[in-house]
């Protein structure tokens, strides 16, 4: 009779943790080279998120248009890039200084929050709404003037 009070208390107790649930996590915040984060289902802002790699000669033309474009539309927009080779630390920051990109990057790939599949062309470029929504999926090569007009419709 003496074990058994012990092994009811331990049961209970396993039952009962099992019954906690754990605190939730935020799995749509993300963390971004400046070592500031973003919640890219609730960015206050329109995103431009940009797939890129240094290997990717079309990427390496877009950079300077999408440097363009954050640095004038800054008041309504964020340009974000995303290392398609997964880099990361003072790698990723020497691979962006190199290429010239003035805009932050996020160290994780955000896409499966969208449901997304992997990518297969580059560049690609996302275009989410201040609410979080995705509304555009571009492939190839984008210019200012385009990336304008589509955030001017929305």
């Amino acid at each position: 009779m003496g074990i058994a009070v012990p092994i009811r208390r331990l049961f209970l107790s396993l039952m009962l943790m099992g019954c906690s649930p754990d605190p939730p996590q935020n799995t749509s915040v993300f963390a971004l080279t400046n070592g500031t984060s973003i919640d890219i289902k609730s960015p206050a802002k329109v995103l431009v998120i940009n797939y890129w790699a240094t290997w990717c000669a079309p990427c390496r033309k877009e950079i300077p248009e999408l440097n363009e474009l954050d640095h004038q539309l800054s008041d309504r927009l964020d340009v974000i890039g995303v290392n398609y080779d997964g880099v990361v630390g003072e790698q990723l920051l020497q691979q962006m200084q190199k290429l010239g990109i003035k805009f932050e990057n996020l160290y994780s790939d955000p896409r499966e929050i969208w449901g997304l599949e992997e990518i297969s062309v580059l560049p690609e470029t996302l275009i989410i709404d201040s609410q979080g929504q995705l509304i555009h999926r571009l492939v190839g090569p984008q210019t200012k003037r385009f990336l304008e007009a589509l955030i001017n419709a929305m």
